[in-house]
């Protein structure tokens, strides 16, 4: 695997709880694939993985997608996220992919998808991302 600007980086608690992993990424092409663990525990009463989870895990895959496009120079600030529920996601590996589809001064465009290991694909986001020096805000 390549090597990216996430593998200095400290992985916040959030992406631990998720289960996020690295799998794959083009930086130069601004482009990420990520794995997470859906727990039982994220599970609504219907036995399938509640929404805000799916939308942590979006949230957590475009934002790495810039930080992996920048060289670790960039960091983002979600500024507004809307999230595509397609199908329902049972507790186990999720797949995330993300890919910048413009990157700015001081705003990104990303889209994120979330699928099964076999390609289903559970929800789709798109964001836009306020940009911040990561040396600043980055402890």
């Amino acid at each position: 695997m390549v090597k990216t600007a996430l593998d200095d980086f400290p992985r916040p608690p959030c992406a631990e709880l998720l289960g996020w992993r690295l799998l794959d990424a083009r930086p130069e092409e601004g482009w990420i694939r990520l794995g997470f663990e859906a727990k039982p525990e994220f599970c609504n009463p219907a036995g399938f993985i509640q929404g805000g989870m799916l939308s942590a895990m979006l949230d957590d895959t475009m934002g790495p997608a810039v930080l992996v496009m920048s060289e670790g120079r960039l960091y983002t600030t979600t500024i507004s996220m809307t999230v595509n529920f397609l199908a329902p996601a049972k507790p186990g590996p999720i797949v995330g992919e993300a890919r910048v589809t413009q990157l700015g001064r001081t705003i990104a465009f990303v889209e994120g998808k979330l699928m099964a290991e076999d390609g289903t694909v559970f929800a789709t986001a798109s964001a836009s991302e306020r940009l911040l020096e990561a040396a600043r805000v980055v402890k």
